[in-house]
């Protein structure tokens, strides 16, 4: 008789645990609607100019909470199936503020590799582009570096594309994105102090001039005449 109880107890934990790992799924289904993307490289693989740590932190948690915020932001309403970047060019308030964020992480942590396999200069149809634009890739990377270092506060700075492929920089504070004023972005550089303090402390200039060693120009050469 206690052997029957036995059994019929712990049928009714297995029972009752797949029920509630079943609901915890189909929660979890209905209210991920983006997730991050999955990065083609190792944790550790940006060392020594990205720590492991940083990334877990940015990555891992920051990115992962803006994220957060918009799927538990967008459920049943009109932006629940829309692509991320249509919810950056139409909203507004904390729903842009977090949708914005994730965009702009997707595009940042996408650009980049480790050294051994990064491409550190474009070629082609970007590279002319640069120089027609800039003069120089060394100009262009001496504009984005000082436009880095001097944006006050948190923020991005970006390059991106217009409509008629020209390139341009600018300077966005908190989470701006190009999108928003029509223009394709091409490369983003975070200046929010979660991106670099763990490594750099307050030497933000370092952590810019050490970046582009992790920055893959295949990538962003892929990004330009998509507009």
């Amino acid at each position: 008789m206690i052997t029957i109880l036995l059994l019929l107890k712990l049928l009714f934990m297995s029972v009752s645990t797949t029920t509630v790992a079943a609901a915890m799924t189909s929660a979890t289904d209905t209210t991920a609607v983006f997730k991050l993307p999955e990065l083609p490289y190792e944790m550790s693989a940006l060392e020594p100019y990205m720590s492991e740590e940083t990334l877990r932190y940015h990555y891992g948690k920051h990115h992962q909470a803006y994220l957060n915020n918009v799927n538990r932001m967008v459920a049943g309403t009109r932006y629940e199936r829309e692509p991320l970047e249509e919810i950056v060019r139409e909203s507004d308030g904390a729903l842009l503020n977090n949708a914005a964020q994730v965009l702009n992480h997707n595009i940042y942590f996408l650009t980049l590799a480790p050294e051994v396999a990064a491409k550190h200069e474009p070629e082609g149809a970007l590279a002319a582009a640069i120089k027609r634009d800039f003069g120089s890739f060394d100009a262009m990377k001496v504009q984005l570096a000082k436009m880095a270092t001097s944006l006050f506060g948190s923020g991005w700075v970006w390059l991106a594309e217009n409509k008629n492929g020209n390139l341009v920089i600018l300077s966005e504070s908190n989470a701006g994105n190009p999108i928003r004023h029509g223009l394709t972005p091409l490369l983003g550089i975070d200046v929010w102090e979660h991106a670099y303090y763990i490594d750099y402390r307050n030497d933000r200039a370092r952590s810019i001039d050490q970046l582009w060693n992790i920055i893959d120009w295949r990538v962003v050469e892929e990004r330009y005449g998509k507009r």
